[in-house]
Order: C-alpha cells, then structure tokens, then sequence
C-alpha cells in the first residue's frame, strides 16, 4: 500500500512539472511576438464627401481615409480669397446707384469676414457721391462718370480710382419690333425730333421716354457721349424723370412703348436691348471698344484713401473684387 500511495504522489508531481513546462513554453512563445517599442498605426478619418440626391443637391456623406499618423497642421488663408480678415469700425460709402450693386457686394463680403466690421451703403446718384466724399459727410463716394471739373474745383482733394468699366445700353419693350437704332437717332428721340417708332421703321405708337435725374452718372455720361456728339444740348421736358437704374428698367417693362437707357449690368430679361449701329451691348465688344457707349465707374475719398477706406478700395480692385464686377455684368479693369 506504501508502495502504491508512493506512486500516486510521483505521478501528480510528474503532471505538475509538465503543466509548468508547457505553460512557461506558451508564454514565452508569446512574448516573441510582442513588440519591444513604440510603432505607427494607423487610423482612420472620416471626412465629408458630397453624394447626389434625387433633389439633386449634393448631401454630406462620411468617406473614409487613411492617415499614416494623427498630425496637426495649420492651412494658412488663400491668398486667391483676397478677403482681409481682423477689421473693424464702421464705414460709410454713397453714390451712383450704377455702383450700388458692387458697393453692397464687396461689404457684404468684408463684413461676412469680419463680424466687427459695419460698412453702410446707399445711392443718391452720382453728383451726391462726389459732394458727399468731398466734404467729408462719407467715407468713400462712387459716381458712375468722370468726375467734372468744375466738381474738382469745389473739391479739390478728391482722389477718385476706377475699379471697373460700364456701358449704357438703350431699351425698349421686349415686344417691340425695334431691334437696332443708330446713335443720331437716340440723340434725335431725346430731343424731340424723333416721337414715334413709326420713324424708326417700328410700330405706330407714340415713344414714352424715360430718363434719369440731374446728377446722376448715368445721365451725364449719356449726354456726353451720346447727345453732345449729336449736338443736343437738351433733354426734351416731356421725358420721365426716374432715380435710379432699377427704376428706369421697371418702367419700360411695364409700358410697351417706353425707351430708355440704362447701365449694362441692370440689363436682365425684362426689357430688351438694342443693338447700336449693328454692335450688340456685350461684355466683350465693350471690352474692345466696339460698342460705342462706354464708361469708368469711379470710388472717390477726400485725398488719399486710408484705413478702412483704402481697405476697401484695394478689395474692389483684388480678383475677388473683380470677380463681383464680372458676376455683376459689368467689366472689369484689370
């Protein structure tokens, strides 16, 4: 029995020792497939790839990407954006309501880009926008014309800089059958020697004409290049006074025998616009100096533009500046 117990104890001393050996050989085994130092991973980002829906807008869907390692960097602004960032105070700008368009775009965009920043834009023509400038009531004025000598006169410190280039285009009805007119016979409706489309090889109907205030750019650029070549020196009384682009533009749409002329970039479906002596009104005749009406459109400070003036100034003139005068219709000078 002595015997047969002392077996019994050698056998589990014998299982013992085996379990330990394998259990040591597992373990090690193991640890020689562990790494000793640091190692890259890698790790997944989801970024936001745009995908088409039946409305046919795009909406945001997660794509994944892979990165070797997580890194932090710092994307400096485009210079292409040309959006100057960390202004502030307040600006006012005036004037031709030609430039109005421009004027409300580009301080929308500073504005949007700096929430401190106030910029406030309004009309009142381009005569307002020179007075006001030169004296000093506002910032920054816009005319829509060279400004006059007699104004540089009165306001000798006045530095106006073209930031872009404008035609004025005459419109009719889009009903009408008129489709080109020669420069002598605007000057002749303007002045009264012209009073019926039946003249111009149109419809019997007496012509309704339109135009724009003293003062206003547009108007004086129109009487110098169009009636003072002509010899007219007078507008005749029977013409309605508008005051402003948008309102000449809505009365010839409303009124099937309205004539009238207007800035190139207020040109929209509404109304229809003639062809000058066989030349369209488009951006690029106007640009090659084909079309015969063309203009500057000027911003103008009380001597040379600083601060926030000259901010803005220099924006108008950047290729985003400029981009807003190509959206805008009208062509840019650079």
């Amino acid at each position: 029995m002595k015997m047969e117990k002392k077996n019994q104890q050698m056998a589990i001393v014998a299982i013992v020792i085996l379990v330990i050996i394998v259990a040591g050989a597992y373990y090690y085994t193991n640890m020689d497939n562990t790494p000793t130092g640091p190692t890259t991973t890698q790790k997944t980002t989801p970024t936001m790839a745009p995908t088409e829906t039946q409305t046919g807008k795009p909406t945001p869907t997660e794509t994944p990407t892979t990165t070797t390692s997580p890194t932090t960097s710092t994307t400096p602004t485009s210079p292409a954006s040309n959006v100057p960032t960390g202004l502030s105070g307040s600006l006012t700008v005036a004037g031709s309501t030609t430039v109005l368009p421009l004027n409300q775009e580009w301080a929308r965009i500073l504005m949007e880009a700096n929430p401190d920043l106030r910029i406030s834009v309004s009309g009142g023509g381009s005569g307002h926008g020179v007075r006001a400038a030169g004296v000093g009531e506002i910032d920054v004025g816009a005319a829509s014309r060279d400004v006059a000598s007699i104004e540089i006169g009165n306001y000798p410190d006045i530095v106006p800089v073209a930031v872009a280039k404008d035609s004025i285009v005459i419109i009719v009805h889009p009903s009408n059958a008129i489709t080109d007119i020669s420069m002598e016979d605007i000057a002749k409706i303007y002045s009264g020697q012209i009073t019926n489309f039946k003249q111009l090889g149109g419809p019997d109907m007496k012509i309704n004409v339109y135009t724009r205030e003293e003062g206003s750019g547009t108007r004086g650029s129109f009487e110098e290049l169009v009636l003072i070549p002509q010899a007219v020196s007078k507008i005749i009384g029977e013409a309605s006074v508008k005051p402003s682009n948008g309102e000449m533009r809505a009365s010839v749409a409303g009124n099937e025998a309205g004539f009238a002329y207007i800035s190139l970039g207020y040109v929209d479906q509404t109304v229809k616009a003639l062809t000058i002596d066989g030349v369209q009104p488009t951006l690029a005749n106007v640009k090659s100096g084909t079309y015969p009406i063309n203009r500057n459109l000027y911003l103008i400070t009380k001597g040379e533009s600083e601060g926030l003036e000259k901010v803005f100034i220099e924006f108008a003139l950047t290729d985003k500046g400029q981009k807003v005068v190509e959206d805008g219709g009208f062509i840019t000078v650079k």
